[in-house]
């Protein structure tokens, strides 16, 4: 088939035009190309225009022949405008808390002080702040328990130590049971994860047997922080329980008890406490030479003495002796304050509606490990949302029950604190 002279010179152009482009690549000038196309292009104006088209696109990509390109880098603001800033007061985002839903351990006991187990869902009414709330969750020990077990191993404690590894098997069996899982953490000048969170009884145990004697410090608070923190790690359908066996004593932890006792709160941690008694091991070991620990610098008294009282070593005595824990745990969250001397772990107990057991003889150790470990397991569980959901403040929780003559045992709150 003939074609016509111009289409003759369209595919002429069309065939060259690689060419004139490995022309201007391999560095040729414009008027090379020019005189390579005018070659090719002489039969048809219209191609010609068609061509000068091309070239001109050529030329424009190749640096140096109608000009530089723009500079190399981000693009600059026109001469007179100036750049916007960002705000120099911008502010840190508020963090703000929200409960998404509180647990509450429930004990009830009767009047000769035994452990009630037939009662129902319906026979609970729980109020927060006043209102009540509806049940979500209702269960009675039958949930897997998560415990972190914080013991004490500072020199103080050393008669004691022996048979504080004898409750090893005891835990293992009472506490953890067979649907349990439990880490260990001792603590004397520093705090010491000796097991993380296991359903290994027989490591558990192992572990508590082995442990080993340390300094004369005593990182109380610090423990305690450690072991909520790792419970607010587990699952939530776990139920959290740190079970502390120390001697109500701290000796310079960066935690406040008020702090640990807020964040427990808000993770839903019931504390237990063994407290040891520092008495009865320096009756069979050396004389401790470390002084007596202050409730606060001399001539004060960190805790709220009653309006019209003076704050008198004598007063502070009395206090110590009849003090209401109950108000004390509502002051000390409030306040994330410390609250030294013989009440820690009892406060910290009440706090979160766990139970505190002081010892004195070896024998009760052990004793007070089986107690808290049937308690754990015969225990009423009620979970709600609260309406309000999670107002500012201390939220007091109150719990009735549909049955005469009981004893009920719950936590008094807990507190939403403002946004940082």
């Amino acid at each position: 088939m003939r074609r016509s002279g111009s289409e003759f010179a369209h595919l002429t152009v069309s065939g060259r035009f690689g060419r004139i482009a490995r022309y201007n690549r391999s560095g040729y000038n414009l008027n090379q190309i020019q005189r390579e196309c005018m070659a090719i292009t002489r039969r048809s104006a219209i191609t010609w225009v068609r061509c000068a088209g091309r070239i001109f696109a050529l030329a424009s990509c190749a640096p140096g022949v109608f000009g530089q390109g723009a500079a190399p880098g981000p693009l600059q603001p026109n001469p007179g405008v100036q750049p916007e800033r960002a705000p120099a007061n911008r502010q840190k985002p508020l963090i703000r808390v929200r409960v998404n839903e509180v647990t509450a351990p429930v004990t009830v006991r009767n009047r000769n002080g035994e452990m009630v187990f037939d009662l129902t869902q319906r026979d609970f009414r729980v109020f927060d702040n006043g209102v009540p709330q509806k049940i979500e969750h209702f269960d009675l020990g039958v949930e897997a328990l998560s415990v972190a077990l914080v013991v004490e191993t500072s020199s103080r404690i050393e008669a004691l130590l022996p048979t504080v590894k004898k409750t090893g098997i005891v835990f293992t069996q009472t506490v953890m049971a067979k649907s349990g899982d439990a880490a260990v953490i001792g603590f004397d000048d520093s705090v010491d994860v000796l097991a993380k969170f296991t359903n290994d009884a027989d490591r558990i145990q192992n572990v508590i047997e082995h442990l080993r004697e340390g300094t004369s410090g005593a990182l109380l608070y610090d423990a305690m922080m450690r072991g909520v923190t790792l419970l607010d790690e587990q699952p939530p359908a776990r139920r959290r329980i740190l079970l502390v066996m120390a001697e109500a004593r701290d000796t310079g932890s960066e935690s406040k008890l008020g702090e640990v006792l807020r964040k427990a709160q808000l993770a839903n941690v019931t504390i237990y406490s063994i407290g040891l008694s520092s008495a009865a091991a320096a009756m069979r070991s050396k004389p401790d030479q470390t002084p007596p620990v202050q409730m606060g610098p001399p001539g004060t008294f960190p805790v709220p003495t009653p309006n019209g009282m003076p704050q008198t070593p004598d007063v502070e005595r009395e206090m110590q002796q009849g003090m209401d824990l109950g108000a004390l745990a509502v002051w000390l969250v409030k306040t994330g304050m410390n609250a030294l001397g013989p009440n820690a772990l009892a406060v910290a107990s009440k706090a979160t509606g766990g139970l505190n057991v002081k010892t004195m003889k070896d024998r009760s150790i052990e004793k007070a490990m089986d107690e808290i470990g049937g308690e754990l397991h015969a225990q009423y569980t009620l979970a709600y949302r609260p309406r309000d959901g999670g107002e500012l403040g201390y939220h007091e929780i109150k719990v009735e029950v549909d049955r005469a003559g009981v004893n009920v045992r719950t936590r008094p709150g807990y507190y939403v604190a403002p946004p940082e």
